[in-house]
């Protein structure tokens, strides 16, 4: 997956989450929609580690397709 691919990919999973966020403002989520929106936050996480990790592999001279999407238990301990 490219740089592109992913920034697609984002983009539309924060549409999602956007829209999930606000179809439901004042009401609250129902126990299925507050899964799929942690899934569309641990995916997100995810992918934008992936971005950072081919960025910077291509800022050091090296191959950005050697990035490897980590585990959603590993970027969700990140500290922010």
């Amino acid at each position: 997956m490219d740089d592109e691919e992913i920034i697609r990919r984002i983009g539309a999973l924060a549409d999602e989450e956007r829209h999930l966020e606000e179809a439901h403002a004042g009401e609250g989520l129902s126990e299925n929609e507050r899964e799929r929106l942690r899934a569309l936050e641990v995916t997100l996480d995810r992918l934008w580690d992936l971005l950072r990790q081919r960025r910077a592999l291509r800022r050091s001279g090296r191959d950005p397709d050697a990035a490897t999407e980590r585990q959603g238990d590993v970027v969700e301990r990140y500290l922010q």
